[in-house]
């Protein structure tokens, strides 16, 4: 178990050097979730093409263990099928960065969250 507030290296990299921080123009999806206990929230937008996740962007307002969770995911998520990319769940951003404070594990899911709102934004826009 990660210790109270410590960070792994590898959350600690997300966090000064973010990958796919920003958004797109013209996306097939964009999806937000919040955590309303402290306010952060999260903005993944996203390109489909041919039934695979393609590019991905990420924007959060929120601590540490928000910004290293949504960056991770754009990692994990990116290249994947439309189905293999909403099987992922929050254990495994948390493998990825090799653990979060306790307190900070919601932070996965609401990365989760914001992905799965943005994939199924992207499927009701194709066939809208």
């Amino acid at each position: 178990m990660i210790e109270p507030d410590h960070y792994s290296d590898r959350a600690l990299d997300h966090l000064t050097r973010p990958r796919n921080a920003g958004t797109l123009a013209a996306p097939s999806g964009s999806g937000s979730d919040a955590n309303p206990s402290c306010g952060d929230r999260t903005t993944i937008t996203l390109r489909v093409a041919h039934g695979r996740v393609t590019e991905l962007r990420f924007r959060t307002f929120g601590c540490t263990a928000a910004i290293a969770s949504a960056s991770v995911l754009t990692e994990l998520a990116a290249g994947r099928s439309v189905d293999d990319a909403a099987r992922l769940e929050p254990a495994d951003i948390l493998n990825a960065l090799g653990g979060l404070p306790a307190r900070k594990e919601a932070c996965a899911l609401m990365a989760i969250g914001a992905l799965r709102g943005a994939l199924v934004d992207a499927r009701v826009r194709a066939t809208a």
